[in-house]
C-alpha cells in the first residue's frame, strides 16, 4: 500500500465557469487557471501522483503547454489513472476536502462523488468528499478563491 496527499488552490475571477469535482456549480465567478481550474481534481491528481512517486500535476500537465489550456480536468485525472494502471495499482480509497466560503457546495457533493468514482474506477463507497469553510479567515474566508486537499491510498492489484 502507498499513500499520497495533494493540495491545490485557485483565485476567483469575474465571470467564467466554476467547475469542482467535474460538476459545474452556478456562481458569479470562475477560477483563474490554465485548465478549467478544478481544484478538487487537481489536488486528487497530485495525491495519486505522490502515492506513485511520480511528481506533481505541473510536471505532467505544465501550464506552459497550450494543449492543456482550458482542458477539462477530468481528462487529466483519467490520464493519471492510466499511470496508476500501468504500474498495476488501484485506488483503495480517497478522502477529499473542498475549502470555500462561497458558494455552498453541499448540494453538489453527491454528483461529484459519482463522477469521480467513475474516473477513479472504484466503488463510490471508497470516495469521500467534504466541504468546509474557514469561518471568514484567510483567502478562502474572504471569498478570494477556493482550495482543496486530497489523500489517497493505493494498493497493488491482486
Amino acid at each position: 500500500m502507498r499513500i499520497g496527499q495533494g493540495f491545490d488552490a485557485h483565485r476567483f475571477k469575474p465571470g467564467g465557469r466554476l467547475v469542482l469535482g467535474g460538476v459545474e456549480i452556478p456562481h458569479d465567478q470562475g477560477l483563474e487557471a490554465h485548465s478549467d481550474g478544478d481544484v478538487l481534481i487537481h489536488a486528487l491528481c497530485d495525491a495519486i501522483l505522490g502515492a506513485l512517486a511520480l511528481g506533481d500535476i505541473g510536471q505532467h500537465f505544465p501550464d506552459s503547454d497550450d494543449d492543456f489550456k482550458g482542458i477539462d480536468s477530468r481528462r487529466l485525472l483519467r490520464q493519471v489513472m492510466t499511470l496508476i494502471g500501468e504500474r498495476d495499482y488501484r485506488i483503495q480509497n480517497a478522502d477529499l476536502t473542498l475549502i470555500a466560503q462561497q458558494p455552498k457546495l453541499a448540494p453538489y457533493i453527491q454528483a461529484m462523488r459519482e463522477l469521480l468514482a467513475t474516473d477513479l474506477q472504484t466503488d463510490i463507497d471508497n470516495l469521500s468528499i467534504k466541504a468546509t469553510t474557514t469561518e471568514g479567515m484567510g483567502f478562502t474566508g474572504r471569498g478570494e478563491g477556493i482550495a482543496a486537499m486530497a489523500v489517497v491510498l493505493i494498493d497493488k492489484r491482486s
